[in-house]
């Protein structure tokens, strides 16, 4: 398994079509620092640049955290000007996970708190072992969700659920998170990294094509009244149906054999 550094504290492993982006700081368990931050933000860019990549898994390395948010130690270092300075380059982590053109997945054991459940709600699916605890405690340390958990969370559970989750910056455990629809699968402790890449790896085998233009359908047709999201769709099929793609899974469908895509 091949991997690349970005930074000190961020990893990409690739299998096969499978990456995955490994947040890799320890001993702050995973605390997001600035030059953390771009890391992510720089391991996002080179992963949707890279066509060969059907499917991401965004892991940790801590034993008992996914990761914590923020770095606040470094924060309580920074003036107001300092302060706003590093917003965009944070918001460039985020929005990094968020914009991957390819299915992304969490992974997702321990902590998950404020950023670091932010990094999890950026991806399309999460998978959480039952030690997981997560959480949107901003408002706690006098801020709010600033890594789109005010955006993303409503759209998973409503918007009085979210609410409710935000205004009492309350953590939860595995087995309500999953009620709740906080994430998606619940596996056994220790588990999720694995249950992660091999549902990466079943969605690998699909058509890359078809991949991304599904992940742009769904993520521009959020939001949208019915007849503008069936055009975001139509406009998405349109993109595919002329492919090479298209006439390989139509081929081999009738050839009852396994595609072989050209990836264009």
């Amino acid at each position: 398994m091949a991997e690349q550094r970005f930074g000190e504290w961020v990893a990409v492993r690739r299998d096969g079509f499978v990456a995955e982006l490994v947040l890799d700081r320890p001993q702050a368990m995973n605390a997001v620092s600035t030059e953390m931050a771009r890391s992510i933000a720089a391991a996002c860019a080179a992963l949707g640049a890279d066509r060969d990549v059907r499917a991401v898994v965004l892991t940790s390395t801590h034993e008992r955290a996914f990761c914590v948010g923020a770095d606040l130690k470094e924060r309580d270092s920074f003036s107001d000007a300092d302060l706003g300075r590093q917003r965009p380059v944070a918001r460039g982590a985020y929005t990094g996970v968020l914009e991957l053109p390819v299915p992304a997945i969490a992974a997702v054991h321990g902590y998950a708190l404020g950023g670091g459940f932010e990094l999890a709600l950026s991806c399309d699916v999460i998978v959480a072992d039952r030690t997981a605890v997560v959480a949107l405690p901003e408002v706690s340390v006098g801020v709010i969700p600033g890594g789109g958990g005010t955006q993303l969370l409503p759209r998973r559970v409503g918007a009085a659920r979210a609410a409710e989750l935000v205004f009492s910056a309350r953590r939860v455990a595995a087995d309500e998170a999953r009620e709740l629809g906080l994430v998606d699968q619940l596996v056994d402790a220790g588990e999720a990294r694995t249950a992660a890449l091999e549902l990466a790896g079943r969605i690998a085998a699909h058509s890359p094509v078809g991949l991304r233009a599904a992940k742009r359908a769904l993520r521009l047709g959020q939001g949208l009244d019915l007849r503008a999201g069936l055009e975001v769709e139509d406009a998405a099929w349109r993109s595919v149906a002329f492919s090479g793609d298209r006439a390989e899974g139509v081929a081999a469908f009738n050839e009852k054999r396994t595609p072989r895509w050209p990836g264009e």
